[in-house]
This record gives structure tokens, C-alpha cells and sequence, in this order.
């Protein structure tokens, strides 16, 4: 019991010191209400504004790194576009060597008669 005690004697002392503090701020307030709520104002209308230009900062940066990306994509594509005609070239060119290396064991087998 002694427990739930400090517990609700602190919430009752937090909430107390919230309230107290909440009135001692309105008292001491440098700026009338009329005064704060356009400070407020002035400040919301401000930070749009920033955060509008830091929008179009971030879009501009997001279209520069996806042309980037766009340029790179290319490069590469070219890249293994070449690099695929070359391995034709080179499998068409070993194909011929292949087959000419079995044409040329057919004709001196068909020299050569078999002594069986």
C-alpha cells in the first residue's frame, strides 16, 4: 500500500507543479497573447516557407541523381552490348576453328585406310 501511496503522491505533486508552472509562464510572458499568437503566426508562416524551399531543394536533387542514374544505366547497357557481340565474335571464330579441326580428322582418317 505504501507503494501505490508515493505513486499517486507523485502524479498529485506533477500535476500540481505542471499547473503552477503553466500559470507562472502566462504571468512572466515577455509578449502579450495578441502579441504571441502573431509571433506564432509570423513563425508557422516562415517555416513553410522553408520547408517549400527545401521541397524543391530535394526535387531538384532527386531529378539530378535520377539522370545520373539514367546516364549510368546507358553506359553500362553500351558496355554489355559490346561485350555480348564481342562473345559472339569470339564463340563464331572457335566454332569455325572447332570444325575445321574435325573436317581435317575426317579427310586424313578417309587417307588413312583402316588395316583391321
Amino acid at each position: 500500500m505504501a507503494e501505490k501511496s508515493c505513486a499517486g503522491d507523485f502524479v498529485a505533486g506533477f500535476m500540481v507543479g505542471a499547473l503552477v508552472g503553466a500559470a507562472a509562464a502566462l504571468l512572466m510572458a515577455p509578449m502579450s497573447g495578441e502579441d504571441t499568437r502573431v509571433f506564432i503566426r509570423e513563425k508557422g508562416v516562415e517555416l513553410g516557407q522553408r520547408a517549400d524551399e527545401m521541397s524543391g531543394e530535394a526535387r531538384k536533387r532527386a531529378e539530378e541523381l535520377q539522370l545520373q542514374a539514367k546516364e549510368r544505366a546507358e553506359a553500362l547497357q553500351e558496355k554489355v552490348k559490346v561485350a555480348v557481340e564481342e562473345g559472339k565474335a569470339t564463340a563464331t571464330k572457335t566454332k569455325e576453328e572447332l570444325l575445321a579441326k574435325v573436317g581435317q580428322r575426317e579427310a586424313d582418317e578417309e587417307e588413312t585406310p583402316d588395316e583391321a
